[in-house]
């Protein structure tokens, strides 16, 4: 057993084992194997009871970070989703919700200068060379944790990390629209022709119209992930769009990567939350369902969410096509455990579209320091 130093985070509505780079070994080649053992995978139970993961994709993860390689950040930030089920860590995306706890891990853990007040931390996302301003209050040189922001799917209030993407197309396929399209028709073997939208900022996603799947697009998690062969279809989409949009070269391969996310939209209509609260549809602009590593998702993939307000203000795409009208620059998104507001600056320029920034507001917290042995 290796024993290693780390941090144990939550970040928005997600947890993680964050890792200095220095205490990992220097051929990445052996971060796999640490990673699985830490998190407890793979586990055909489905629950991580061996390692500190909880079961799903979104408790699930490791962030490595380090000094910087760049002149433009202060600290490189390599993201790691960790399969529950399968012997596989993914490095294809990042994380937007455990982006804001990098920042604070950073000045806490002496890899950059803590400054009192306000301070914004220059991070290098190494997964999607991108780089990302997080900002937050800073007091005797730790960074806040108790606020009056409350974000949906997180018990209680804590103080805002800001988070601003800049110029986040293209992060994994190096185009805004992949296929230089802001919708395509896939023609996939037993589901036929079907109408999507592939889109690229932040993180990669493919965007469906919530009634060519047969669904209201108001559907909770556990009913979803009931439907075996609603996710199967899903899936199918998944990997013929990852070959679509470059991502992946065969069906096959797709099969072995996590991105693209897919997601499904409908206009913003009444909908019941988790908590069993009624959500009216004057609350949103748009509804959204996302899915990743076959997991429908309780809350919403930050970069999900930003890649969809980025969609939306693109015209001719699906995003677009449901987001309530005249809404530009901010949009409030429906999800199941509530809304979650996104800002995504779009512009349009001779050779098509560009994203300028996507940013949103999240919370974080230190939950333990010690050693984890994997």
């Amino acid at each position: 057993m290796n024993r290693l130093p780390a941090v144990f985070m939550r970040g928005g509505t997600s947890k993680a084992l964050m890792f200095h780079l220095r205490d990992l070994p220097a051929d990445r080649a052996a971060w796999d194997a640490l990673f699985l053992r830490a998190m407890g995978s793979p586990d055909p139970h489905g629950r991580q009871l061996n390692g500190m993961g909880g079961g799903v994709s979104s408790l699930s993860k490791v962030c490595v970070l380090g000094p910087s390689t760049r002149p433009d950040a202060d600290l490189d930030y390599t993201f790691a989703q960790i399969l529950v089920n399968e012997s596989r860590v993914d490095y294809s995306g990042n994380c937007g919700n455990m982006s804001s706890a990098v920042g604070p891990f950073a000045i806490e853990e002496g890899l950059v200068p803590a400054t009192e007040g306000e301070m914004c931390v220059r991070i290098h996302n190494t997964n999607t060379k991108k780089i990302i301003n997080s900002t937050f209050r800073v007091q005797e040189g730790r960074a806040l944790v108790e606020g009056e922001l409350e974000i949906p799917g997180v018990a209680g209030s804590g103080s805002p990390v800001r988070l601003d993407f800049l110029e986040p197309g293209g992060a994994v396929t190096g185009k805004l629209l992949p296929t230089g399209n802001p919708r395509d028709v896939l023609d996939i073997p037993g589901i036929g022709k079907i109408e999507v939208s592939m889109v690229d900022a932040a993180n990669p996603c493919v965007f469906l119209d919530a009634k060519a799947l047969g669904l209201t697009g108001t559907e909770m998690p556990e009913a979803l992930d009931r439907n075996r062969e609603l996710l199967e279809r899903i899936a199918s989409i998944r990997c013929h769009a990852s070959v679509a949009m470059g991502i992946a070269n065969t069906v096959a391969e797709a099969k072995a990567k996590s991105m693209p996310q897919i997601g499904f939209v409908s206009a913003p209509q009444d909908a019941v939350t988790l908590s069993g609260e009624i959500l009216p549809g004057s609350a949103a602009d748009l509804t959204v369902r996302i899915v990743s590593n076959g997991q429908p998702h309780r809350a919403l993939p930050l970069t999900g969410s930003l890649c969809t307000a980025v969609a939306a203000g693109i015209e001719g795409t699906i995003p677009n096509r449901y987001a309530r009208a005249g809404k530009s620059g901010t949009l409030r998104l429906a999800m199941p455990s509530g809304v979650l507001t996104v800002g995504g600056e779009v512009i349009r320029e001779a050779g098509g579209w560009k994203a300028i920034r996507g940013s949103f507001f999240r919370t974080q917290r230190r939950l333990f320091e010690g050693y984890v042995y994997a």
